[in-house]
């Protein structure tokens, strides 16, 4: 999902892209970054535990540091996704960050230990909306509407 947002954001002219893993990002990336995409998954109706730590490591590091810009949220979930869509709402209204799009859910049904544990595979139609919604961040950025 967040793969296929970088895509749609790269379709842009005159935005560099970088697709960083939460374990990887810091207070500089953040800071230097015009625009977001939180891409995670949901863990027992949570925020994944990555997610969570990157947010709790970055959150003092970059307070009023990135008011105002704009994010969007990616998230893959086994039920329903909404607890981990409000966990990031809340997170970056202290950031003061402003979203561009709802949230996208993308409910793969995995309730089974099998279908939990196995790899999931992310239709071409979400995928999609994931590269529309890289795609309309860029654009915007781009344009100076965000």
């Amino acid at each position: 999902m967040a793969e296929a947002a970088a895509r749609g954001a790269r379709s842009e002219s005159g935005v560099d892209v970088r697709l960083v893993a939460a374990t990887d990002a810091d207070g500089p990336d953040l800071l230097t970054a015009d625009g977001y995409i939180f891409a995670c998954p949901e863990n027992l109706a949570a925020l994944a535990g990555q997610m969570k730590e990157f947010f709790d490591r970055t959150y003092y590091a970059v307070l009023d540091g990135i008011n105002g810009r704009p994010y969007a949220t990616l998230i893959c979930a086994g039920s329903d996704g909404e607890n981990a869509a409000r966990q990031i709402a809340r997170i970056v209204t202290g950031w003061r960050l402003r979203a561009v799009a709802d949230p996208l859910i993308v409910c793969t049904h995995a309730q089974t230990p099998e279908t939990i544990l196995a790899p999931k595979q992310i239709g071409a139609d979400d995928l999609e909306r994931c590269r529309e919604i890289g795609a309309t961040l860029a654009a915007g950025l781009a344009a100076g509407i965000f």
